[in-house]
């Protein structure tokens, strides 16, 4: 306790640390106040119970619920990951978005200009989708007409408010914007889940025991997250030794950290998205309900969490590989002087690169699955599905990513002034899932 007190003594004695600390949280306050305001035209006593289930729950707890409560900042974040994810696709397969990644600087301004402009469609195309489906008709006071014209802008221009809010953190404040404003739209949603809990606990079975036996196993699961984002396995390299005038350069070993999770919370998302269609389709179909699509609509049923652990497997093995590319990693070594000790540069050192690759996102693979399928693991045992959410799935990792990155952040300001760290021994790693253009926009 006591050192904890000294290391925030520390970081608020770091003027430029405590002012970037303080802007991020005013930052975040205003997104969370403007997240409040209703669309212009609608009367928000007249929307009754609006909340969200499957899908749209999604990108309601992303939103920090202000899809529900058909905020002005309804689309939040979401137009922006989707663009910054097709962005990083182009990467991977149009030739001359590969050539802007590798140009610097330049390149990343122009990946994240094109990230911005992709926005604003995608934005325009959600907005005009969520006015039409998603706005109860019974809350729209003024002319129907008028309000679908107006609600499009605004909604078009909430997202690029969140958008500049996020960039703003990321250049004067401390850590991921994107990511900061996704997690506490998750945060926010956890009181009312605590409560409901506790209440449902005391009011109902269980207790005091059960309660606490609840909040010890969430301890846990939060602990194995956190093994499974820092988990690396270290592939040593060793540099040759040169001489340029009386100085030695090279001659050192170092290590390349390969992430047992390295795909993030993307196969998650991906493999969320496809579990959707059953319960999507049952919704526009109602003559296509059988047995077999009710369960897979049904994310506590066995047939569900089977599919989806073995969709998350197959989708960590395919965004590891588009995203990890071993043969550029064993030129950069080679042009650099470096070398695997015992491996020959080249060829070699790739499928040795790749063969480690391969063993250790297998298991990351099983437990990130693990870490998906717990909500409904929870709920089978009787915990509330709004609290049994932070036992997993996408906003535990995207919790412990955010968190874990901004804590890394703080400890590099406190290591350069010559305080101690936030840990006794190491360093504090993270690592964010949801890809961004490139530079300091990565997102999450």
């Amino acid at each position: 306790m006591k050192k904890l007190f000294t290391t925030l003594s520390n970081i608020w004695k770091i003027q430029e640390l405590r002012e970037r600390i303080v802007f991020t949280l005013m930052i975040l306050l205003i997104y969370r106040f403007v997240s409040h305001v209703v669309l212009p035209g609608v009367d928000a006593t007249l929307l009754g119970d609006n909340e969200k289930s499957g899908l749209l729950g999604l990108l309601d707890m992303f939103a920090g619920g202000s899809f529900s409560r058909v905020s002005i900042l309804a689309l939040g974040v979401m137009p922006y990951i989707s663009a910054s994810i097709v962005v990083q696709l182009l990467g991977i397969a149009v030739p001359s978005f590969q050539k802007m990644q590798k140009e610097g600087e330049s390149g990343r301004k122009k990946l994240n200009q094109i990230t911005r402009y992709l926005t604003v469609a995608i934005t325009a195309v959600q907005a005009v989708g969520y006015v039409k489906t998603q706005v109860p008709q019974q809350a729209i006071v003024i002319d129907h007409t008028l309000f679908f014209v107006l609600a499009t802008f605004v909604l078009a221009a909430g997202t690029l408010f969140v958008m500049w809010l996020g960039e703003k953190i990321t250049d004067k404040g401390i850590g991921n914007g994107i990511s900061l404003i996704i997690m506490v739209g998750i945060i926010a949603r956890l009181p009312m889940a605590l409560y409901q809990e506790v209440t449902s606990r005391f009011v109902g079975e269980g207790g005091m025991i059960s309660l606490v036996i609840e909040i010890v196993a969430l301890f846990a699961v939060v602990m194995f997250t956190i093994m499974i984002v820092q988990g690396v396995r270290k592939v040593p390299v060793q540099y040759a030794k040169r001489i340029v005038g009386n100085r030695q350069f090279g001659g050192v070993r170092q290590y390349i950290p390969l992430k047992v999770n390295a795909a993030g919370v993307m196969p998650i998302i991906f493999a969320q998205a496809l579990m959707f269609i059953p319960a999507t389709l049952t919704q526009f179909f109602p003559s296509l309900q059988n047995t077999w699509l009710v369960q897979f609509s049904d994310y506590t049923s066995l047939a569900y969490s089977l599919t989806f652990a073995f969709l998350i497997i197959a989708f960590t093995f395919f965004y590891t590989a588009i995203t990890v590319n071993p043969t550029q990693m064993s030129d950069d070594m080679k042009k650099n002087g470096g070398f695997i000790p015992g491996i020959k540069p080249g060829l070699s050192t790739s499928s040795f690169i790749d063969d480690v690759i391969s063993k250790i996102t297998f298991p990351g693979a099983i437990f990130l699955a693990i870490i998906a399928i717990l909500p409904s693991i929870a709920v089978k045992f009787g915990i509330k599905s709004e609290f049994a959410h932070f036992y997993g799935g996408t906003s535990l990792l995207i919790l412990v990513g955010v968190v874990l990155d901004t804590l890394q952040q703080i400890e590099s300001y406190l290591l350069m002034r010559h305080y101690d760290g936030l840990m006794k021994t190491g360093r504090v790693t993270g690592r964010t899932g949801i890809p961004a253009a490139s530079g300091s926009n990565a997102v999450i």
